[in-house]
């Protein structure tokens, strides 16, 4: 593994720095999720244009970059150090690879295009909050039981004059409220073939409403979808691998997802040391005290960690969910060590080391929680399988007997 960047991926990270460090302040974020769409469409224009940022890993035969999924990461790591409010992980990360993956060759030519040039935007809608068990990142996606499975609640999806019609109610939808394309995940076949299959949904279909839900980090919007007897489309045929095609983007997501962590970190804890050589007590820098220094070098050794991990699983999308794991914990104990070193302003909900906690914590009920993501990756390694006949003796040992037991305590009488 050669983990050093190609001269085009320096240059690539730079221009993006550049033009985010311009355009995305904290107040610039703030501004732009306050408005309808929940992001700053110039912006994005811009980003589509001149980096072709929603098309990095789209092929180029549909008018992507065709660059590979480290190149993502490394773009992500970028939006996620200025908290990019952005269709970015809906379009880019989610649905697009969704599409490339179950979509016939009509349906990919004529998506996959306005989705890399940014024109289009998409959400993946996943009823329930089962985000994470849909990707497979906190558990098996093949039951498919968090689509509906044929019980009350869930989108469920019918045949009817050689088309399907939608039926349910998905809520917390990254981008659902302002998505021009929505994938949704439906229960279709009754109990005698039961399965999940996904279904394409244009934003003016009628019978469709869409409403922005408020959101713990505001970065991150979200929005709840009522489908009422909704046209829709199926992406590919009924008879795709929907589950494993779900559980490959939720690799790859969780490698960007994690970069997008390492990176706010990053950004928190720079903003954390450039404070605390600013800010005096008792006549110094508090920045200069033994124990501060301390927390903040067990915070740089724990975000480095991180972005190795974020690294590691773009070469190895296997690795994701640890390195998910890994980031969002690290992202977590760096924006609360923030809070507290920024003293009583940085206890104020309007302060900017909030906006790193906020994302912190809604990342975390979204695509966690970290100790479910290590649990998941575990046993898919193995490591809670129970061990085997004779496990530990070498190949030829001969079986050792067991030990006979005690005989049992005789009462006897005692001459004294």
């Amino acid at each position: 593994m050669d983990a050093a960047f190609t001269a085009e991926q320096d240059e690539m990270r730079r221009t993006l720095r550049e033009i985010l460090g311009k355009r995305c302040g904290p107040d610039e974020v703030k501004a732009a999720v306050r408005t309808a769409a929940g992001h700053d469409r110039e912006l994005w224009q811009q980003l589509a244009r001149q980096l072709g940022l929603p098309g990095i890993a789209v092929a180029e035969e549909y008018g992507g970059v065709g660059c590979t999924a480290a190149d993502l990461v490394l773009a992500c790591e970028e939006t996620g150090r200025v908290l990019l409010p952005s269709p970015l992980l809906a379009t880019a990360v989610l649905a697009v690879p969704l599409i490339t993956a179950l979509g016939t060759g009509e349906q990919c030519s004529t998506l996959l295009p306005p989705l890399a040039a940014g024109g289009l935007t998409a959400a993946l809608a996943v009823p329930g909050p089962a985000l994470a068990t849909a990707l497979a990142l906190t558990g098996d996606n093949a039951p498919g039981e968090w689509a509906g499975g044929g019980r009350a609640g869930g989108v469920q999806a019918r045949a009817v004059d050689g088309g399907w019609r939608l039926y349910g109610e998905v809520a917390q939808v990254l981008d659902g409220h302002s998505a021009s394309l929505l994938l949704v995940a439906a229960h279709t076949g009754g109990f005698a073939r039961s399965r999940t299959l996904l279904f394409l949904v244009r934003e003016d279909a009628p019978g469709l409403v869409r409403t922005r839900q408020t959101t713990l980090d505001e970065t991150r919007p979200q929005g709840r979808i009522q489908l009422r007897d909704v046209e829709a489309e199926l992406l590919g045929t009924d008879d795709a691998d929907v589950g494993g095609a779900l559980a490959a983007t939720g690799r790859g997501a969780a490698a960007v997802l994690a970069a997008e962590a390492v990176g706010a970190a990053g950004q928190a804890l720079a903003r954390t040391v450039e404070y605390v050589q600013q800010r005096e007590q008792f006549g110094r820098a508090i920045g200069s005290f033994q124990a501060v220094k301390h927390r903040l070098a067990d915070l740089y050794v724990q975000v480095q960690a991180a972005r190795s991990a974020a690294y590691y699983a773009a070469w190895d999308p296997e690795q994701g969910g640890l390195a998910l794991a890994q980031a969002l914990e690290a992202l977590r104990i760096t924006a609360g060590e923030a809070i507290q070193l920024h003293g009583g302003i940085g206890f104020t909900w309007e302060h900017d080391a909030h906006l790193y906690f906020k994302r912190a914590a809604a990342d975390e009920l979204l695509f966690g929680p970290v100790h479910r993501l290590r649990a998941h990756a575990a046993e898919a390694a193995g490591l809670f399988a129970p061990a085997a006949s004779g496990a530990g003796l070498g190949a030829g040992s001969a079986s050792v007997p067991a030990p006979a037991p005690a005989p049992a305590p005789r009462n006897e009488k005692v001459a004294v």
